[in-house]
């Protein structure tokens, strides 16, 4: 389940009563912590650490096939970059085996994405067709990213971008910037939101010129606007087309 971007103001009642009601509570460490305040005496809860997903839904699973209701705990929304495509993976896996058994049923309970999240704290950057891209090369390569962004700044979309740089990688999003300037104008409107609802937060305005100077990581999301998007009194704007269409 997604349990939002990290604070309370953003949990969704089903997502809350999911945590309330499991036996078992499994997730990534940074994230069980976030909702420690809903944990009751009694659940059994574990947690583990960056990069340990596939562990992570395998236990979910096991434990929900001996009968216990698990809630497995996702940043964000668990359908966006998140587990539960893992889970369905792992689970058409187990019913392929010679050996398969009865699986569990899964809910997938919605939260709050980080585009979500963003997109609000910057105004109203994604009115119109948007795509969303990670830059993180661990489970993709880097040449079907860089396609993929060709592909949606040559089509004018607003573009997303996850996971700009960590520690291991410097480079992508200028090389990201780089390839996007071949279709939109360098004064073209960039909004940067990092630790979006939690501590920490900050969200700033400027250009593609400007995102070249900018030190970003993995808690900074990207968005760059299209070629009607504007800033407005510290707000990024992408118009839907009413103005086109009926005039304001």
């Amino acid at each position: 389940m997604g349990t939002g971007p990290g604070s309370d103001r953003l949990l969704t009642p089903a997502a809350r009563a999911a945590i309330e009601g499991a036996e078992c509570i499994i997730g990534y460490r940074t994230y069980l912590d976030q909702i420690r305040h809903l944990l009751r005496q009694g659940q059994q809860v574990e947690g583990s650490a960056m990069m340990q997903e596939i562990d992570r839904c395998k236990r979910a699973i096991e434990m929900a096939a001996d009968g216990k209701a698990v809630a497995l705990i996702c940043g964000g929304d668990p359908g966006i970059y998140s587990m539960a495509g893992l889970v369905f993976e792992l689970m058409k896996t187990k019913e392929e085996a010679p050996d398969a058994q009865a699986l569990p049923k899964v809910e997938v309970i919605p939260g709050i994405a980080a585009l979500n999240a963003c997109a609000a704290l910057l105004g109203a950057p994604l009115m119109h067709d948007f795509a969303a891209i990670s830059l993180s090369d661990l489970l993709t390569p880097w040449q079907v990213i860089e396609r993929r962004l060709h592909a949606a700044a040559s089509a004018d979309f607003v573009i997303v971008i996850y996971n700009p740089a960590s520690k291991r990688r410097k480079e992508q999003m200028e090389l990201a910037r780089r390839i996007i300037l071949n279709y939109r104008p360098d004064k073209t409107p960039v909004g940067i939101v990092r630790s979006a609802y939690r501590e920490g937060e900050s969200v700033r305005l400027t250009t593609l010129t400007g995102l070249k100077d900018l030190a970003l990581d993995m808690k900074c999301t990207v968005v760059v606007g299209n070629s009607k998007t504007f800033t407005w009194k510290g707000r990024m704007v992408t118009p839907r087309g009413y103005g086109d269409k009926y005039g304001l």
